[in-house]
């Protein structure tokens, strides 16, 4: 898949994957940015990304991301293909955990991003009777006895 990307500030760094059997691809933080203990900062990437339609960006947290102290509020970040405008920078945003505060050096990989197809559904809606008489116990319950 080819997607178009834009640098629109100098020393923005295209996403890149780490091996050969990566899924997913780190971005980089554009800049240095301190972030206070208990607060949430957008790490800028430089970057405007054009999504194909029908698909849709993922920004996941990178498995070192808590070990740091830090963590995506949100979990994960998504990025819709209408998102292509040129202020529509992706920017990752990043939550310090810890009681002091959290440098982001330039250039350090701060998420990782995956692209995935999102067909467009249509409801038909039924009624609860019509439901599979199958009962796995409900939220959370598979595996447990």
């Amino acid at each position: 898949m080819e997607i178009k990307i834009a640098k629109i500030a100098e020393g923005a760094v295209l996403p890149d994957y780490q091996s050969s059997g990566a899924a997913c691809f780190d971005f980089y933080a554009l800049e240095k940015t301190i972030i206070d203990p208990q607060s949430i900062a957008k790490i800028r990437t430089g970057l405007v990304i054009e999504v194909p339609r029908g698909s849709a960006l993922l920004i996941l947290p990178r498995s070192s991301t808590p070990g740091l102290g830090l963590r995506k509020p949100h979990s994960i970040g998504v990025v819709d293909s209408d998102y292509r405008g040129q202020a529509d920078e992706v920017l990752i945003m990043l939550e310090n955990t810890t009681s002091k505060p959290i440098t982001v050096e330039t250039l350090q990989r701060v998420a990782q991003g995956c692209v995935v197809r999102t067909p467009k559904v249509k409801w038909r809606e039924i009624s609860k009777n019509s439901l599979a008489r199958k009962n796995r116990g409900g939220f959370g319950k598979t595996g447990k006895k």
